[in-house]
């Protein structure tokens, strides 16, 4: 495997939110994020992926917000805090009628609620679907991002064809293909890069202001 980034100054550990838009128990694409937290631990120092359930989010509705800004629901706050404290994004996207999963939609959506949650951070997206191998949902994500302020990972990018040969997940959906663990660690060293880049970035501009 490819050596990890250089670290940040003053910087140890990048914290990554990661979601599943399937809320399937033995989901692949759930299955990508188990991989990819496995990863981090064995190979990726510096990268810390953490699997950010959203099962329990309801769906959006703006009568479930209080009165002015911040007001939300239990868990939905519970869940922007997530969002907030996290330093870069791992999005797994199954793909639904050629495009973004319900709840993948709706956790975005409640986290873009004002004030945005999401905003100049480093994301990157992995996909475990039918024959196109969840591309259609990527892109979308992609398009929602692009509203919410996220930079993308733009290569590698990993579309797993989940059902066709060779085996890729074991039937309770954790990842079993040694191809497939390839490309999702090329993916997170791309995140850790670019996560990376961007904080660095802040820190010139904020060194220049001052």
């Amino acid at each position: 495997m490819e050596g990890s980034a250089a670290q940040a100054p003053g910087k140890t550990v990048l914290r990554v939110v990661a979601i599943s838009g399937s809320l399937r128990r033995a989901s692949a694409n759930t299955g990508l994020i188990r991989a990819a937290a496995e990863i981090c631990r064995e190979s990726i120092p510096g990268l810390e992926v953490e699997h950010v359930d959203i099962s329990e989010l309801p769906l959006l509705n703006t009568d479930l917000e209080g009165p002015g800004p911040g007001a939300f629901p239990a868990a939905v706050e519970a869940f922007r805090g997530k969002v907030r404290a996290a330093d870069c994004f791992l999005f797994a996207s199954p793909e639904y009628n050629y495009s973004i999963s319900g709840p993948l939609k709706n956790a975005l959506d409640w986290g873009s609620r004002p004030p945005n949650c999401w905003g100049d951070r480093a994301a990157a997206i992995l996909s475990a679907s039918g024959g196109s191998g969840g591309s259609r949902s990527q892109y979308h994500v992609r398009q929602v991002g692009v509203f919410l302020d996220l930079h993308f990972v733009n290569k590698p990018e990993v579309f797993t064809r989940a059902h066709q040969p060779p085996r890729k997940f074991d039937h309770d959906g954790n990842l079993v293909d040694p191809d497939t663990k390839d490309q999702v660690t090329k993916v997170l060293l791309a995140l850790q890069a670019l996560a990376l880049r961007l904080q660095l970035g802040k820190l010139a501009v904020a060194a220049h202001s001052s």
